[in-house]
C-alpha cells in the first residue's frame, strides 16, 4: 500500500470523526431548549443507569444533587470525574447525590471511558439528548447544582480546576441548609 493511499484514508477517518462530533454537538443544541436559570425548578428526568435501573430526579427530592452532563470525547470530563468521586465520597452521607448523565449515542463509547476513568457516583445514559436539551446544555461538561427543594442553585459550563473550591463551598452551603 502506498503512502498517498494511507494518508487519504487517514484524512477521511479524521473527517468522519470531526463530522460525528459536529453532529453530536448540533443534536445537543437542536434539542428543544428550556432555559434553566438560578432559582428555577430543575427539569425532571428519569434515565437508566448501568444496570438498567431508572434514576429519577423526583426520587432524589430532599437531596442536594450535582447533575453533570458528559460525553466520552470530552477532555475536561476526565478531570472532573475524580473530583466528583471525591465530592460523593466526602458528602454523600450528608445528602449529596452526584448524577452524571452521559450523552453518547453509543453506549460502548461511554463504557470505554468509564473503564479508564471510573465513577464513584451514579452514571445514567441519555443517547437521545432529551435531558441536556431540557437543561439547555451548550458545553461539555456542564453541571447543574440542585438544592434539596429541587431548584437550580448553580449552573456551571465546562470544568476548571480553579473553580473546584468554589463549587465545593456551594455544595457545603446547600447541604448545611437542607
Amino acid at each position: 500500500m502506498n503512502m498517498e493511499a494511507t494518508g487519504s484514508r487517514f484524512r477521511r477517518r479524521v473527517a468522519r470523526v470531526a463530522i460525528g462530533c459536529a453532529l453530536a454537538s448540533a443534536a445537543l443544541l437542536a434539542a428543544p431548549a428550556q432555559a434553566v436559570g438560578i432559582g428555577a425548578v430543575a427539569p425532571a428526568f428519569a434515565l437508566p443507569d448501568g444496570a438498567a435501573k431508572i434514576v429519577s430526579l423526583r426520587g432524589l427530592k430532599g437531596h442536594v444533587v450535582y447533575v453533570d452532563f458528559w460525553a466520552s470525547w470530552c477532555g475536561p470530563c476526565r478531570r472532573s470525574f475524580p473530583w466528583m468521586s471525591a465530592m460523593q465520597k466526602k458528602y454523600g452521607a450528608q445528602g449529596l447525590e452526584v448524577i452524571a448523565i452521559n450523552v453518547d449515542k453509543r453506549r460502548a463509547d461511554a463504557d470505554r471511558f468509564l473503564a479508564q476513568v471510573p465513577a464513584q457516583f451514579t452514571t445514567v445514559f441519555d443517547p437521545s439528548g432529551a435531558t441536556p436539551g431540557s437543561y439547555d446544555v451548550k458545553a461539555m461538561p456542564s453541571s447543574i447544582l440542585i438544592d434539596a427543594d429541587g431548584n437550580v442553585a448553580l449552573v456551571e459550563e465546562g470544568f476548571r480546576d480553579e473553580r473546584r473550591d468554589a463549587l465545593e463551598a456551594r455544595i457545603r452551603a446547600l447541604l448545611d441548609r437542607s
